[in-house]
This record gives C-alpha cells, sequence and structure tokens, in this order.
C-alpha cells in the first residue's frame, strides 16, 4: 500500500500537478480549485521536477501528462517513492486508451471539462479509501461504481479502480499502452537523489537480483526497482533476449557463445563478460541468430 493512502479521511487531497504545458496546468489548477477538498501542493513543468517535489512534498494523488520531454509520465511514475495515485492526462489514441481501460488506471482524455475531471476525482478518492482499507479492497473483483453510482463504469467513461490488474507496474503500464511494434528506448533509474536515463542501445545486458534488475551500461551498474519479466518485455525482443532465468542479453554485444558442459552454455560479450545460456534460453538465440 503507498504510504499517501495512509492519510485522514477528513484531510484535504494533496494534489500535484505535472505537465510541460503551462496553460495545461493553470486549466487544471483552475478546475481543481472548485473542490473544497483539494488542495494542489506542487507544480511541476517536467519530470524531474515531480520526482523531486514527491520526494519532498508526498501528495496523495498525482495528474501527470503522459507526454513529455526527457521523463514522460510512465517514467515518472515508476520514479517516485512512495508512490502516489495517479491519474494520467493524455492525448494518446484509442490503442493506448484500451490499455488504460484493461489496467485499471484513471486517464483524462485532452481536452476534458470539469465534470470529467470530477468523476476522475471520485475514482481516486475511492482507490485511496480501498488502499487505506488494505491490499483485498483494492484487488476485489468487482468493477467501480459508474458516474452516477448504477453500475460498471462504461468503455468510454473513467476506467474502474479496483481489480487484480489494479496493481499493474508502471512499466508494464506503459508496455501496454504502446501501440504494436513499439519499444522502449531507454530506462529509467533513482539513485538516491539521482536519475539516470540510460539509452537501451547502450545496456550491455540485465540482471535480476532480488527485487531489482541491474542496468549493466558500458562498465556502469544502475539498480532499478522492477521485475526483470517487465522490464525485458519493454525491450525489442531482436535485441534483447532473456538467455536464462537472471539474465536478459543485448545481442548486439555477444561475441561467441560456448560450450562448457553438455547442455550448458555461456555467451561470451565484447567485454569479455561471461553469462550463463540456459537450453530454453539458447534456443531463443538460436532461433534469432540462425
Amino acid at each position: 500500500m503507498p504510504e499517501s493512502a495512509a492519510r485522514d479521511a477528513t484531510s484535504p487531497l494533496r494534489v500535484a500537478i505535472v505537465d510541460d504545458e503551462a496553460p495545461a496546468r493553470a486549466l487544471l489548477r483552475e478546475y481543481l480549485g472548485a473542490h473544497s477538498d483539494v488542495a494542489v501542493v506542487a507544480e511541476c513543468a517536467n519530470g524531474f521536477e515531480a520526482v523531486k517535489a514527491a520526494g519532498e512534498l508526498t501528495p496523495d494523488l498525482v495528474f501527470l501528462d503522459v507526454q513529455m520531454p526527457k521523463l514522460d509520465g510512465f517514467e515518472v511514475l515508476e520514479l517516485l517513492e512512495p508512490r502516489p495515485a495517479a491519474i494520467f492526462c493524455t492525448a494518446y489514441d484509442e490503442f493506448a486508451l484500451r490499455a488504460f481501460d484493461v489496467h485499471a488506471v484513471d486517464y483524462l482524455l485532452k481536452p476534458f471539462g470539469r465534470e470529467r475531471l470530477s468523476e476522475a476525482l471520485a475514482r481516486a478518492r475511492a482507490r485511496l479509501r480501498a488502499a487505506a482499507s488494505g491490499p483485498a479492497a483494492v484487488a476485489g473483483p468487482a468493477a467501480a461504481p459508474g458516474p452516477a453510482g448504477t453500475g460498471p463504469a462504461p468503455k468510454t467513461g473513467v476506467p474502474a479502480v479496483a481489480g487484480p490488474a489494479a496493481l499493474l507496474t508502471p512499466t508494464a503500464l506503459a508496455t501496454a499502452a504502446r501501440p504494436p511494434g513499439q519499444h522502449a528506448e531507454r530506462i529509467v533509474v533513482r539513485d538516491g537523489t539521482q536519475i539516470h536515463v540510460v539509452p537501451v542501445s547502450r545496456v550491455d545486458y540485465l540482471e535480476a537480483q532480488d527485487d531489482y534488475v541491474a542496468v549493466h551500461d558500458a562498465g556502469r551498474v544502475h539498480l532499478k526497482h522492477a521485475a526483470l519479466a517487465d522490464l525485458a518485455a519493454s525491450l525489442d525482443p531482436a535485441q534483447f533476449v532473456r538467455v536464462h532465468r537472471s539474465f536478459v542479453v543485448n545481442v548486439e554485444r555477444i561475441a561467441r557463445l560456448e560450450l562448457v558442459a553438455k547442455d550448458n552454455r555461456v555467451a561470451i560479450l565484447a567485454g569479455g563478460q561471461q553469462l550463463p545460456v540456459s537450453r530454453s534460453g539458447y534456443e531463443r538465440l538460436r532461433l534469432l541468430l540462425k
């Protein structure tokens, strides 16, 4: 449960606005001003400002523009600790909106009006109440009621805030929202107060380490709080192959494969690193490199 969910139900909803366009921030601030139980604690023009402000102010809810330079909305959400509830503000197409619907993330499709914002706020409050009640309330099977409280939200309206899909990670959500054939071009990693943006072209390999993934980048290692499967799914499968349950390798870095025992192989990288290759990992490489 996010720490921001453990809040006094009578206190104002602490909100941060993140959008690189000043008119969009002003309009959202104006709309939120009509809600007496909402306090805007931060306005940020880019993702770096958002990460810093969220760390200092711990908002309950963040309005996140999806399309931003430097860090997009998904990447910002990945880096926020503790992670607040989020409402994405987006001009994404229908394919991406289906991903939001399926994975129960609230969104505002630009341009939106006051009524639509009020609906999204109601959903956010419901999510925070559910999170404060415990995991069972967040992961319940029923969809949240529609705006009038008479049934599930329609597909064209606000997505549900309950259900197991609501626990999807930001990395997996970003992958689901991309059009077919589009893959991540960078990996963002938070290291204390520093944020590293690593182009995937620089990545040698990824290594699972408990709840983290070690991103090996030209002799440097960055620890990212993520699941290896989620991170690997965001990358181009023609370039990054899972060769072992703990390793995903950039095939451009492989110098050769060596058989060290029966069905026991290692990948020798251009930098001299040796990675174990499982039987299934070898089959993936063989099919890709034949």
